[in-house]
């Protein structure tokens, strides 16, 4: 596995220098043609040799997109990081080896044509995927495929912001569903690896250069700073609620609008072509178009302090960052993220400044801690985007303000939504991913302690009428005994309870609902050897028996329990789930 998880890293290093490199080869060729390595993103790009035909760059890169996505990788559509998430909790971990490759062209089309997205999604979307191919090739077993995914994820965005401690915190929080000493050193190893390639080709530094704070030591701290910084994270936790709402808004706007995923998104891109060339002509400068990193420095050093102008970008950059993802763009969430963190936390602290001299709250420091808190906040990474400004300005100074903004941000956002905005894309699939990791010691429970669901027993010859006057029909809804002659003979599931009471004929007879196979178990069983007899016996419904010599009467049943019942009880991953159902 060590082995394995530094082979990943120096994958993940050099794909993170690829794509870079070919996010400016095509943003070169797109807005002056020529072709050209050289972009140095924390520099404003100049106005475009093409003029006000400008605006049709970023709808030829959405065509190529679009035929890129469509034509041979769906999943590389998007900001990557939920389709990586899905792999690991409901494909076991698969990925398909060919997703790397398109996810790195569509992507660096996206931005180097002035798409308003990131570059530290698809490079978590293109390392996870050569873990999982590796694994894939290695015949792997599933936690170190796992594993695998979770290195590359972590190793891609370590060597993007050359911060391997974010990365390895990045994988923990948002990839791993085991966190052990089998998984954490190979991901540490990964990280540590792509980390030193990025850093031998673009030097020791990160990808913006955020400044000394100017805050003093925490004893120096006053309340009225505390509190200015807690506020400024309940505010920012408000905007990171906008942000992930905008952007599946607008991509329901756009399905709605059309079924051509051509049209829509070329329509997207036109109009984020207007927006860039209006700002161009108004400003002086695109501001929105790609990641944005020169914005965000022209914030750290001080040059963007208008007021006006921050609270501008910030509601310009979120309409940007909506059209291109919303439309169909490929790209990640991480740098628009940033951006409007460091506009909105500058905006704040200047506006206060005006309304409360004696307040002086720094900008820049409030730029930073805002950053943070949007990235908390959006991700649900809380503890990554505390660890990744403290790797980038080497400042403890900041620690605890920007631990307090930031567990405010994050918390206000988990109170108006549980979803972050990755978990939201699967939970609108039905995908919905564990919020927490439990120690395995909670697998040895009896699972009666832990999930005790309704259930209703039945005469055999009873109907869906039947059923419903036991009160069925609400939710959650009970599983269904069977009795003939007060011997058990079949069980019905509360999951087809669900569907029989919505709209079936009251008079058929509830024998034809049956499951096709269940077993039987003791009340003192634990999770895990419920969890072991109905993978064994190929089942998905277990009666728990007072005794294991009782017989099959009414009498002698303490419990009926679905696979769903003890997994959401459990709190476990949807990936534990029992073979398919052949008895």
């Amino acid at each position: 596995m060590i082995a394995y998880a530094l082979s990943v890293g120096v994958i993940a290093g050099l794909s993170a220098i690829a794509f870079r490199l070919l996010i400016a080869l095509f943003h070169n060729l797109l807005f002056f043609g020529r072709w050209d390595a050289d972009y140095n993103t924390l520099l404003h790009t100049a106005e475009s040799s093409w003029g006000i035909a400008v605006i049709a760059v970023p709808v030829v890169g959405a065509l190529v997109v679009a035929f890129l996505v469509k034509t041979f990788a769906p999943e590389a559509k998007g900001h990557g990081v939920p389709e990586v998430i899905d792999a690991i909790n409901f494909n076991r971990g698969f990925i398909r080896p060919k997703v790397a490759l398109i996810k790195t062209l569509a992507s660096s089309i996206s931005i180097g044509s002035g798409g308003s997205v990131g570059r530290e999604g698809p490079i978590i979307q293109i390392g996870a995927t050569f873990g999982s191919v590796m694994a894939q090739w290695m015949h792997l077993s599933l936690w170190q495929r796992n594993t695998l995914i979770a290195a590359g994820a972590g190793a891609g965005i370590a060597a993007t912001f050359n911060t391997p401690i974010g990365g390895v915190l990045f994988a923990v929080e948002i990839m791993m569903v085991e966190v052990s000493a089998r998984t954490l050193v190979p991901v540490m190893i990964a990280t540590a690896t792509a980390s030193y390639i990025g850093m031998l080709y673009f030097g020791n530094v990160a990808s913006f250069v955020i400044p000394p704070l100017t805050l003093g030591a925490p004893v120096n701290l006053s309340v009225i700073d505390f509190l200015s910084y807690a506020i400024l994270g309940l505010i920012i936790g408000v905007m990171a609620v906008i942000y992930t709402r905008s952007i599946y808004l607008l991509e329901d706007w756009f399905e709605r609008l059309s079924d051509n995923y051509y049209i829509r998104h070329a329509l997207g891109m036109l109009l984020v072509g207007i927006t860039m060339y209006l700002m161009m002509r108004m400003f002086g400068h695109y501001y929105i178009q790609g990641v944005g990193y020169a914005t965000i420095q022209d914030i750290l050093n001080g040059r963007l302090n208008n007021v006006w102008i921050l609270f501008l970008l910030v509601v310009v950059k979120l309409l940007a960052v909506s059209l291109t993802l919303g439309s169909g763009a490929s790209g990640g969430i991480f740098s628009p993220g940033l951006f409007m963190g460091a506009a909105l936390g500058a905006a704040l602290a200047i506006s206060g400044n005006h309304f409360y001299p004696a307040l002086a709250v720094d900008p820049v420091s409030s730029a930073v801690i805002g950053m943070a808190c949007m990235i908390g906040a959006s991700t649900g990474a809380a503890v990554t985007a505390i660890v990744m400004i403290l790797e980038m300005t080497h400042d403890y100074n900041v620690v605890i303000p920007l631990i307090v903004a930031v567990s405010l941000a994050y918390a206000v956002r988990r109170y108006l939504m549980a979803e972050n905005i990755y978990t939201l894309k699967l939970a609108r699939r039905g995908h919905h991913v564990p919020t927490s990791l439990q120690s395995n010691l909670y697998l040895t429970n009896k699972v009666l302690d832990i999930a005790q669901p309704r259930y209703v027993m039945l005469n055999a010859d009873a109907s869906v009428a039947d059923l419903l006057e036991q009160g069925a029909a609400a939710d959650p809804h009970p599983h269904v005994v069977l009795l003939d002659q007060e011997r058990i003979c079949a069980v019905i599931s509360s999951e087809t309870v669900a569907n029989v009471v919505s709209g079936n004929d009251p008079d058929i007879p509830l024998q034809q609902f049956a499951e096709a196979c269940y077993c039987r178990g003791s009340k003192n069983m634990t999770v895990v050897d419920v969890f072991t007899q109905l993978r064994s016996e190929r089942c998905r419904i277990i009666l728990l028996m007072n005794n294991s010599d009782a017989d099959d009467t009414s009498d002698a049943v303490a419990g009926v329990l679905s696979w769903a019942d003890i997994s959401e009880a459990a709190n476990l991953p949807h990936n534990m789930r029992p073979v398919k159902n052949n008895c």
